[in-house]
């Protein structure tokens, strides 16, 4: 992995670089540069968030996604290490596979899905991506299916039961 496209800060967030993109603008004097980032952070414990920024720096572009990272995390129900169970992210044409696996397994993903799992602290997962292969577009299919993982105490706890019940 590249260093110096992971970062942890002081705040104990894992800050990870997913994709930076130069834009031109032809205007009348010549060529106008932007930048736009897509970053993901994490706690490294469930909890994961991604931003995109847009700016006439790099700093700057980087920056403003970290910011709409943190104020978007979500929390990601884990299973020891793992995810509860299969899922399928979809974003326009992206789509991607997320299924648990057994511990040692360690993360089986390609680009965008293995920063987004980083992040969110799962240490052991089998991934495909299918359709899609833009960045931006992966990570947002990753966090579609993220964010519609089931939590088993929450299900047990809206069926009655207790969790050893659900599980035994």
């Amino acid at each position: 992995m590249d260093k110096s496209r992971e970062k942890e800060t002081k705040d104990g967030y894992i800050e990870k670089l997913v994709k930076l993109n130069r834009v031109t603008k032809v205007v009348k004097g010549g060529r106008r540069y932007s930048f736009s980032a897509i970053v993901v952070v994490g706690n490294g414990n469930g909890s994961v968030g991604y931003g995109f920024g847009k700016a006439n720096d790099v700093t700057d572009a980087i920056r403003k996604a970290t910011d709409k990272a943190k104020a978007h995390m979500i929390n990601v129900p884990l299973k020891g290490n793992t995810i509860p169970h299969d899922i399928i992210g979809n974003f326009k044409s992206a789509s991607v596979i997320l299924k648990p696996a057994v511990p040692g397994t360690g993360v089986i993903a390609g680009g965008a899905v293995r920063l987004v799992c980083d992040a969110a602290g799962i240490k052991d997962i089998i991934s495909k991506s299918l359709g899609s292969r833009n960045g931006i577009n992966m990570v947002k299919a990753t966090f579609d299916g993220l964010e519609n993982l089931f939590d088993a105490a929450e299900i047990a706890k809206n069926r009655g039961k207790s969790l050893k019940e659900m599980w035994s």
